[in-house]
């Protein structure tokens, strides 16, 4: 038996496009620079991808083809809306991803678990967020992808307990766990010591962004307190040979994702580059 520690280990490369530049063209030409192959189609043109028109998308898609370039994911935002809109809400535009998965040719597509109220008590939306969870995982397995769960700060599935309970509640094979340490550095969970092992099963992708738990603000790559370092070792350690997306949120972030630019987002694929190179990872 060949030593996993030893063995060479590759992981594909890719990056939220949209925190480069609104431009495809310039977030397709960064992220090869950078040695990435895939990109995550958050928005394009500066429209979110399940506004984009099917004709944006297929230009989109010529874009990609013309440099050799895949989609690793459909960055949607689905399930960062409160979660007393109607469930139809969500399901139809979940609908739009899938079309957008479709013509751009992947299979994943990043979702999320709801808002809800300062004065609402989380567990009081529990069997909602459930509801919600199961009727996205159905039109995932209708359209042949699969839903990528992040743990997003201030949404109900943010705390290692909650991401589990909605994963094995629903149950989908079409409804995994996205990994952010950052997320949970900033809800105050240490990700590898606090939820590594009890999300492994679950885990499909893994989103790069670090946190200080001083302040919350984002760093680079094993810069702050999200272990990226000893969870790569480990991912490579079980066998992970999935995607690796940089999310940098270098220069500024809101709700419905962050920027870093060109410069920044190098700092941050350089800073990754780091922590694989100690790991033993390579990455393509």
């Amino acid at each position: 038996m060949t030593d996993s520690n030893t063995q060479e280990t590759t992981w594909l490369l890719s990056g939220f496009g949209d925190e480069i530049d609104d431009d495809p063209a310039i977030q397709i030409a960064v992220l090869q620079a950078l040695g990435a192959n895939h990109i995550e189609v958050r928005s394009a043109w500066g429209t979110n991808v399940v506004d984009l028109s099917d004709d944006e998308l297929h230009r989109l898609k010529q874009l990609l083809d013309d440099k050799d370039m895949k989609v690793s994911a459909i960055a949607s935002p689905i399930g960062k809306v409160d979660v007393s809109l109607p469930v139809e809400h969500e399901v139809e535009r979940l609908r739009r991803a899938a079309n957008a998965a479709r013509i751009l040719e992947s299979g994943y597509i990043r979702i999320f678990s709801f808002y809800y109220g300062d004065s609402v008590p989380v567990d009081s939306i529990r069997d909602d967020v459930i509801e919600r969870m199961r009727a996205l995982a159905a039109v995932a397995e209708e359209s042949g992808v699969v839903l990528l769960h992040e743990n997003e700060k201030d949404i109900f599935g943010d705390v290692p307990e909650r991401v589990l309970d909605i994963l094995e509640t629903v149950a989908s094979p079409a409804l995994k766990a996205a990994w952010d340490a950052a997320n949970f550095v900033q809800v105050g969970v240490k990700p590898f010591d606090e939820a590594y092992e009890r999300i492994r099963p679950h885990l499909e992708y893994l989103q790069v962004k670090d946190a200080l738990f001083a302040n919350g603000h984002v760093v680079p790559a094993g810069e702050g307190d999200g272990d990226l370092l000893r969870t790569v070792q480990a991912l490579k350690a079980d066998g992970y040979t999935g995607f690796a997306s940089l999310e940098p949120h270098l220069a500024g972030a809101h709700g419905l994702g962050g920027f870093s630019g060109p410069t920044a987002f190098g700092i941050a694929a350089r800073a990754f580059a780091k922590v694989t190179q100690e790991a033993g990872v390579h990455t393509a």
